[in-house]
């Protein structure tokens, strides 16, 4: 093992002005009384979006004399809605979060996310809430905001929720990435390829942009568009290439939510990928009756490297995965 090892990934100068930043984030809520909370980072269930992976561990002796597998949390998501559901009212929490997958220049498999939840908004009112916030931290100014259709429509020519196969074969060709378009069965997966291909690089340079109203296809755990069922009521935020934060104007209908895990579920078995241990808790949380509520889920590992310039994750952790 190299000495170099043991020491942190990133200097101990900046992880002290990582703290400091973290403090003003919480002072950012204190100020608006919005409860901080502290969910576990273990669950007997986990999520069953077809993008995300899990870590999994069992929980054995007298506790569970029969093992009870656990799994590491992608988000504290369900935990802090079964939160709102009793009654918590606004809440916010910085917290771990695990994911199985490729470590990399904006990835490791755990990261510090900042995810918080405010009762009675919408996505817009979040996204001006989420504004001040990264004014706070970058000194960053106003966002731009942009709808997917208008920016897939100013960057690749063509509007994504009624465009033909062609259109995507036009594109893709322009893109150097025909040959994996025309074998892709699945439209949103050609979406997405396009819109990180086609758009992304084109978008929040110089300054951060929302980009919002998603298609419908593509709600996750958000509201489908009451006057466009076309769309989803999701944004994402993006600056300087990097994806920064996903957040929802939350979908509040147990039954509805329940029906989206089926079909992933569904996708997961044709497509040869494990089932997904589902969240009867998390169902009931909903059926019970979350609040009408918006929520987001920020990177914070993401945020540093921009508020203090640095061009890899690990230079803003103590210790990234390959020095745990």
């Amino acid at each position: 093992m190299s000495e170099a090892l043991w020491q942190p990934s990133a200097s101990v100068e900046l992880l002290k002005q990582r703290s400091e930043i973290i403090s003003k984030i919480r002072h950012f809520f204190y100020q608006r009384q919005v409860m901080e909370v502290d969910t576990p980072a273990l669950s007997q269930a986990c999520v069953s979006d077809i993008h995300l992976h899990s870590f999994c561990t069992t929980l054995s002796g007298p506790a569970a004399p029969k093992t009870m597998p656990l799994y590491l949390q992608t988000s504290p998501e369900f935990h802090m809605k079964r939160l709102l559901a009793a009654g918590s009212g606004c809440i916010y929490q910085i917290a771990k979060a695990f994911r199985n997958e490729e470590a990399g220049r904006y990835h490791n498999p755990e990261f510090t996310m900042l995810e918080w939840y405010r009762v009675g908004y919408n996505h817009f009112a979040l996204m001006d809430e989420m504004e001040q916030l990264l004014e706070l931290v970058l000194g960053c100014g106003s966002c731009e905001r942009l709808s997917y259709r208008q920016a897939f429509e100013r960057h690749l020519g063509f509007n994504p929720l009624e465009a033909e196969h062609v259109q995507f074969m036009v594109a893709a060709k322009e893109l150097g990435v025909a040959d994996l378009v025309a074998k892709e069965p699945e439209r949103d997966t050609i979406l997405q390829l396009l819109f990180s291909l086609g758009v992304e690089p084109h978008i929040a340079q110089q300054r951060p942009c929302f980009v919002y109203h998603f298609p419908a296809s593509q709600a996750a755990l958000a509201k489908i568009s009451s006057t466009d069922p076309q769309v989803a009521e999701r944004f994402e935020l993006y600056y300087k290439g990097i994806e920064l934060a996903n957040g929802f104007h939350e979908l509040t209908d147990a039954q509805e939510q329940a029906e989206r895990f089926a079909n992933d579920q569904a996708y997961r078995k044709v497509n040869g990928l494990a089932e997904a241990e589902l969240d009867q808790r998390f169902l009931a949380g909903l059926a019970a009756g979350l609040p009408a509520c918006a929520g987001v889920a920020l990177g914070i590992d993401r945020l540093l490297m921009l508020a203090f310039g640095q061009t890899h994750i690990q230079q803003v952790q103590s210790f990234s995965i390959e020095r745990a």
